[in-house]
Parts: C-alpha cells; structure tokens; sequence
C-alpha cells in the first residue's frame, strides 16, 4: 500500500494553497492535512457552517479565510492575486443531488459557473497555480453498470451530474487552451466524519440509528455505489497535488480514486448496523429520482500512474467514522473523537488507522 504523501516531505511547508470549500466534509480533512504540513492555508468560505469540523478543531483559526462566493468574478481574481497562490484545491460545490433538481440554476450557477471564474482568475493571475479540480463519478453518468475508467465518455443527464460533467470539461479546456497546470479527480460518495449534511445515506443513517430509529431510505435502496473514504479523499488530492509539480506529462488528466468499497444503500445501513449492534430495519420510500442505477469507478490510471492506493479499509473507515459521530451527537470533546484528532495531530506522518472501540 503507497505511503507516498503519508509522510512530509517537504513540498507543502510555506505554500500559498487556496481550498474552495474549506468547510465542507473533503475540504474540512484536506485542509487539516495541508496545515498539519506547514502549507499557509487561504480558505474560501461562503456560509457560515455550524458544527463543522473545521470550527470544531479551532483548525479555522490556523488559516487565512475569505467570505466570498465563487460566482463573483473580481473577488475570486482578487484572492487569487493577492494571495499569491501556488496551489488550488476548488473544491467547493452544490453537491446535494436532491437539492440540484429542485433547483438546477442555482447548482449550475455554483458548479459551472464558479468553476470558470475560478479558472479566468488563476489563468490572468500570470501565476499559473497548479489547480485540483474535484468533478464526480457522477459526471461519467449511466454507463449500465459497467466499470468505467477515464477513457469513458462523460454521458451525465441529470442537474448536479451535468454540473459536474461541465466543470470536469471547463478544467481540462483551461489546460488545453491555456496551459494552466489542471488535473481532474473523479471520485465516488464520500463518507466520514464532519459530514452534517444529514440528508445523505451515512451520517443520516447513523443519527437515526444511534436515536434508536429506523433510517429513511428514499431511494429503493438498490442502487449501486462506490463509497469513498473522506480522509483517503483527502490524501489523494494532496497526493496528485505533489505529482503534478513533479511530473507535467499528468497536466490536463483525470484520474478515477476508488478504494472499491461498493455496495448498494441497504448493504451500507447493513454495515453500519452490524458496527453499532442494531437490529433496526430501514424504512424505504423509493421517492428519489435522477438516481443512476449502478456506480463502479476503476482506478487503475491513478494506482499505476501516480503511485496512489488507500488506506483505509472498510471497516476502519466506518469504525473511525461512527465514533466521529457518536462523539459529535452526544455532544462529547474527547473520548472517541480525541482519539480520531489524535491521529491527526501526528500528521504529517499519518500513522496507521487504529481499531476504536465499538459501542456495546
């Protein structure tokens, strides 16, 4: 298994970073690691989130923030300038499936739009920052279940995943066009602690759980997907970040992370269930729509081309994940999630995950 951005070597120690979407659930741990490494730390925030794990830790007073929104031009071009920024992590999006076909504009205004701002602002810097640019399984669409690389056609058809498809495509034009130093990561459902957002499957399921009720499923349950451990997310764009500065044949790529945790919604609530000794049957409503049916990402490209493999197996990464909330839901500082920030403070070296209890 690759330790290549486990340990620090050097790279991030004094870099100008800017993170779009710092306060969210990837942005939240890729900013920890990046601070952990000595990088100077410039966070785009648009709301104010509370609970989140990034104000949680006090890790929001270790980095410069900027209250702004990625659909106004000047500001973006402004940080990026000012700011002399090196690296972007954009990060930021309307990511909320349900909340993108009840209201396309807004995502595509967020997704598509801030995306090409972001961009025209790191192309007319003259800085030439290298850029992550997050796009989405979700961006290759339907492909009837079939594993896809990143020679599959992007096919999305639906609001957010159509969003996503338009930012991935935005980014590589920049690196065509332009030459503005662009990779592309595609990555499938991230779970994991600091994720308030409770209308997604995990940490909805987990509240209902550990409250002794029954889960809501919207969907049918059925439907294939490939979950993503949030902190192997976060060393995988940190990882990429490093290799584009040291291989320039990887500009203008995608590259697919997976860590082939696949299951569908019923089988994921299972896990959870059988983690926290619950015997709790899911209630299913079937109600959801726009859902593709099956999602299986390969990520061989980013396993033999950038030397990248995760971390975490499945079951540490929920374990890890279910004592993140248990700490948080009971309102705890210390005990499970001590453990969990223990593990963070040693960073940069990120030593191996460990087994946490489990509730009785």
């Amino acid at each position: 298994m690759s330790h290549a951005s486990g340990k620090d070597n050097g790279f991030w120690r004094g870099r100008r970073v800017l993170i779009t979407g710092c306060t969210g659930l990837v942005g939240a741990w890729t900013t920890r690691a990046l601070v952990a490494r000595g990088a100077h730390v410039v966070g785009l925030v648009r709301d104010r989130v509370a609970g989140s794990d990034l104000r949680r830790g006090g890790l929001i007073r270790k980095i410069d923030r900027v209250h702004g929104r990625l659909e106004d031009f000047q500001f973006l071009e402004r940080v990026v300038n000012e700011h002399e920024i090196q690296t972007v992590f954009h990060l930021a999006a309307q990511a909320i499936v349900g909340t993108a076909n009840r209201s396309p504009l807004a995502t595509f205004e967020a997704n598509i739009r801030g995306t090409y701002n972001l961009l025209e602002a790191a192309r007319r810097s003259g800085l030439n920052p290298h850029v992550v640019l997050a796009s989405s399984d979700k961006a290759y669409g339907d492909q009837g279940g079939e594993a896809y690389d990143e020679s599959s056609p992007l096919a999305a058809t639906h609001p957010y995943d159509v969003s996503k498809a338009c930012a991935d495509m935005l980014g590589r034009s920049y690196f065509e066009s332009y030459g503005l130093p662009v990779c592309v990561t595609r990555c499938g459902n991230f779970f994991g602690g600091g994720d308030l957002n409770w209308n997604r499957l995990v940490p909805g399921a987990i509240r209902s759980l550990l409250a002794g009720e029954a889960p809501v499923l919207r969907s049918t349950g059925r439907e294939l997907r490939d979950y993503f451990y949030v902190r192997d997310g976060a060393m995988a764009y940190i990882h990429l970040a490093e290799r584009m500065a040291a291989d320039e044949t990887i500009h203008g790529r995608a590259f697919n992370f997976s860590a082939n945790f696949r299951m569908n919604s019923l089988e994921m609530i299972g896990a959870i269930c059988r983690q926290l000794g619950s015997r709790i049957e899911p209630r299913i409503l079937g109600t959801a729509t726009n859902e593709i049916p099956a999602q299986r990402v390969d990520s061989t490209l980013a396993r033999e081309r950038l030397g990248w493999a995760p971390r975490w197996t499945f079951d540490e990464a929920l374990e890890e994940t279910l004592a993140w909330y248990r700490a948080h839901l009971a309102g705890l500082e210390n005990g499970a999630s001590e453990a969990i920030e223990a593990g963070v403070a040693n960073e940069p070296e990120m030593p191996a995950p460990r087994r946490l209890g489990r509730a009785a």
